[in-house]
């Protein structure tokens, strides 16, 4: 590689680095401007086109954000960047609202699953698709409770599904007793949705009670796996410490397993 190679294979990164720091603080518009620049520079930059999409997508301009997408598929026929988010601009609809005004800042502290205190669950009784098509990783969700079952909803309130049973009936129960949650998505896929729910007040009633325990005889040293959110976020450098750690299994009280097994039967 030439020294002139060098520079430009450093100014690319330098300018991809500030393409992501203006989109992770929500600078939507100047995230616009940063990478129309490197397309400019670097025209077959299909990252560049990807975190230009998604800017594009959260400024409500949703034609633009195809036509960046496209640009992407030209130049990564199967980049499934490009792809998952152009069907999800296909329940968009080709006009919507800006969100220009809006300030949707992504929290990397979001993703750092702790053991007990956060976990990743996966939701069933999708909503519409066309509500679910408006959201990508990072954003954040609210829970509510309904009978017994955690609802979550995005922040218009609309409906995006249930928590699963085996989470959901724990959570309820320290939510009334005072704890309090936060939630954002991790994934948004056609058929799929899954979210993050972290713990991040407890009652003073509820000290010694984890949100999210692990059986103590399936307890493993824990691996770091990083977490790939969309676009800008898919190609994080790996010193960036964008990681979840923490178990997998929740443990599932006898009395939860068996109310989850009667909402799951009352289901069928």
């Amino acid at each position: 590689m030439t020294t002139q190679d060098e520079k430009l294979v450093r100014l690319r990164r330098q300018r991809s680095k500030q393409a992501i720091d203006l989109a992770m603080q929500g600078r939507w518009r100047e995230a616009v401007a940063a990478n129309e620049v490197i397309v400019e520079s670097f025209p077959t930059d299909v990252d560049a086109y990807n975190r230009l999409g998604r800017a594009y997508m959260e400024l409500g301009e949703y034609a633009q954000a195809k036509n960046a997408y496209k640009r992407a598929l030209k130049y990564d026929p199967h980049n499934a960047i490009a792809k998952k988010n152009l069907q999800r601009l296909n329940y968009l609809g080709e006009t919507a609202v800006s969100t220009e005004g809006e300030f949707r800042k992504v929290e990397p502290q979001q993703f750092i699953e702790e053991v007990g205190k956060a976990g990743v669950v996966n939701l069933y009784g999708l909503g519409r698709k066309e509500v679910r098509a408006r959201l990508v990783a990072g954003d954040k969700v609210n829970l509510r409770i309904d009978n017994h079952n955690l609802v979550v909803e995005d922040g218009r309130g609309d409906f995006l599904g249930i928590v699963e049973p085996r989470h959901a009936l724990r959570l309820i129960k320290l939510m009334e007793a005072g704890n309090k949650y936060s939630a954002s998505v991790v994934s948004a896929v056609e058929e799929a949705m899954t979210i993050i729910i972290r713990e991040t007040s407890q009652h003073p009633g509820q000290v010694g009670k984890l949100s999210f325990p692990t059986r103590l005889e399936e307890f493993k040293p824990v691996e770091e796996r990083v977490f790939k959110m969309e676009a800008e976020m898919e190609e994080l450098p790996e010193e960036s410490g964008y990681t979840i750690v923490g178990g997998e299994e929740g443990e599932v009280l006898p009395e939860e397993a068996q109310m989850a097994d009667e909402m799951i039967n009352e289901e069928d």
